[in-house]
């Protein structure tokens, strides 16, 4: 268990806006930042983060909290989990309080946390033998011969799974880990003939696959030896924690040279980002050999919009490359693409060049995906009109999957310059594409159209709304956000006095007795009176430091506002802040919820009525409560 005295300096040290900027790109919108949402499609940010206040909410989503709830939403990570994150980050040493875990808490570790604790552990062992002899002699000669530093090795955690057919496999179930896990963590094999099991990775050097926040999910690995009949490169297999469609090697080691450069560089293998890195450029990250994913390219646009692909030259990997850049332009990307001179890749090209050359190079020579596509399908085209007239289709096709209208016309001219043809006529091929892409139906789709229930019309449903609910919402609110400030009040002798908002509203539901309609906000009312047992006012911040996340997410609701006015002071006009006003808000907040109350229990007691007994108790009760609610009309000056 970490001590509360380490979880006091982690909330007291990390910054919701370094955390979150890790993930999103953040742009300052007056006191706040804003981003796109990582948790939903959206096209205009709503995504809001408080320096000031050190929270988060996503608008479109709902979702909000701290640094730490935010890790937990993103990551997956437990509590713990996310704590030991943001402590690493901030160089804050971990506590403990010396305890032995409870059978539940034993037994509460699932599969999916032994799956991460095993991929750390085959991390570890894969670094060590690269230490050792056989290491030394195969993998780290191998890394020396690429022209890797010692630095290099480390930062990206390099390393070597020996000759021994079951070396990992022996030491993890030394270490108490069971079958099961090995083999649904895909890091062992069971086969019927060897059921004590094998390694997967064996004499390879190995390349581990992160997280966005640096979580080993699953590792690659490449053959030395030329006399093997093996596939040249091995990836873990697809578990509960590791699909490689939705991870880019490199990436936490990347991204924030990616959020500063406002740039991604979009390579092929692990290399080719490991060699880039070494050469000082880091702003890069890798497919690894696969093909690229809407996943992958929403992971890089939470910090850029901006992708270069670098391709090196293989004439059939570039034509398989256009479906990637179709679907980032369907992304709202904007891409740029450099080919390498022949003979080089981006590892060689930055192994024989200084930083500053390839830089330069990168920057100068890539061109946008029409220069791209025209010189890679013209070239074939040669002289052939019909084969020209497809190519310039081809580009067309890819011009209709770019979202924004304007950016369309701008490159249809651009293309009608290059080729001396007719706008219109471009326009025209542009429409034909677009309902191309409508019609185009994928057989998923297909099923699902054919399964689709015929539509009926049914009533639609009646929304009550209670208002107690609504009041009593709002108090919790003023309670979080001004919960400490204190309010000058006159008594019924004109005495002076003075009270806090959360007193105040604490004490008019005692005084009442109010029933209160929410689970949530109960929680949160019954933590309050206990700080005032305690002598302490419990307000917003005392909640974000809570494991709760519904009460996270009510804390931000209540701290974020999703708008900020404008400067209408420089026109001479003036708007009073909800702070200013507090004193009335409040007392007029707790005036209606007071009314209400009285509504509801006339409402209870006429319907309590009965004519088969003696209801003048009960009139007298509904004549006096009448008289109160009328008391409250003209305080609330109501005319009625």
């Amino acid at each position: 268990m970490i001590s509360k005295a380490t979880i006091d300096k982690i909330f007291s040290t990390i910054r919701v806006e370094e955390i979150i900027g890790e993930y999103v790109q953040l742009k300052r919108a007056g006191s706040n930042f804003k981003g796109l949402s990582p948790f939903h499609d959206e096209k205009t940010p709503s995504f809001v983060v408080s320096p000031s206040k050190q929270i988060w909410k996503d608008f479109s989503s709902g979702k909000g909290g701290t640094a730490i709830s935010f890790l937990m939403e993103i990551e997956s990570f437990t509590y713990p989990e996310a704590l030991r994150h943001a402590a690493k980050k901030y160089g804050i040493e971990i506590e403990e309080d010396k305890r032995e875990l409870t059978v539940e808490e034993k037994q509460s570790q699932t599969d999916k946390e032994l799956l991460y604790k095993i991929h750390e552990i085959a991390n570890g062992f894969f670094q060590e033998q690269l230490q050792t002899e056989e290491g030394r002699a195969i993998g780290y000669s191998y890394f020396k011969e690429r022209e890797l530093r010692d630095d290099i090795i480390s930062k990206f955690q390099l390393g070597y799974a020996p000759e021994k057919k079951d070396a990992f496999t022996e030491f993890a179930i030394e270490k108490g880990y069971s079958k099961e896990i090995l083999e649904k963590s895909g890091l062992s094999i069971f086969p019927e003939n060897a059921p004590n099991g094998i390694d997967r990775f064996r004499d390879r050097v190995i390349f581990p696959i992160d997280s966005f926040s640096g979580r080993v999910l699953g590792f690659g690995g490449r053959i030395l030896r030329n006399n093997v009949k093996t596939a040249k490169y091995l990836n873990s297999p697809e578990t509960e924690i590791y699909h490689k469609s939705q991870v880019l090697y490199g990436l936490n080691q990347s991204k924030q040279a990616i959020s500063k450069n406002n740039l991604c560089l979009l390579v092929e293998g692990y290399m080719d980002v490991i060699a880039l890195h070494q050469a000082g450029i880091e702003h890069v990250v890798s497919s690894s050999g696969t093909a690229l994913t809407v996943e992958q390219i929403k992971l890089i646009k939470r910090l850029t919009e901006n992708v270069t692909i670098l391709f090196d030259g293989d004439t059939a990997g570039i034509k398989a490359s256009f479906r990637s850049i179709d679907m980032l332009l369907s992304e709202a990307m904007n891409i740029r693409i450099l080919l390498f001179p022949d003979g080089d890749d981006p590892d060689s090209f930055a192994r024989k060049h200084p930083q500053e050359y390839v830089e330069n190079f990168i920057k100068t020579e890539a061109t946008d995906f029409i220069d791209f596509k025209a010189e890679i399908l013209l070239k074939e085209a040669t002289n052939d009109p019909i084969r020209k007239a497809e190519a310039i289709r081809d580009i067309v096709k890819s011009v209709a999957f770019v979202q924004n209208a304007l950016k369309q016309e701008v490159y249809l001219k651009e293309v009608a310059t290059k080729f001396g043809l007719s706008e219109q006529s471009l326009f025209n091929e542009l429409d034909v594409q677009k309902q191309v892409k409508k019609q185009q139906v994928t057989p998923q789709q297909r099923q699902e159209q054919q399964a689709a229930p015929k539509l009926e019309k049914v009533p639609e449903p009646e929304v009550t709304i209670n208002p107690l609910l609504v009041l009593e919402e709002k108090m919790v609110e003023l309670m979080l956000k001004y919960g400490d400030i204190v309010l000058n009040r006159k008594d019924d002798e004109q005495n002076e006095y003075q009270i806090t908002v959360i007193e105040e509203i604490i004490g008019h539901l005692e005084e009442d007795n109010c029933e209160i309609q929410s689970e949530l906000n109960k929680k949160i009312i019954d933590e309050i009176k206990l700080g005032i047992a305690e002598n302490e006012l419990r307000s917003g911040n005392f909640f974000m430091t809570l494991l709760d996340e519904n009460i996270s997410g009510k804390v931000a609701d209540a701290l974020v506002e999703p708008y900020e006015t404008s400067d209408w002071g420089k026109y001479q006009i003036f708007f009073s802040s909800e702070e200013e006003v507090l004193p009335k808000l409040v007392q007029d907040v707790i005036f209606r919820h007071k009314r209400e109350y009285i509504l509801k229990i006339i409402n209870d007691l006429k319907n309590a009525l009965s004519a088969d007994e003696d209801n003048m108790e009960t009139y007298k009760k509904i004549i006096t409560l009448t008289h109160l609610r009328k008391e409250l009309d003209e305080k609330l000056f109501r005319i009625l």
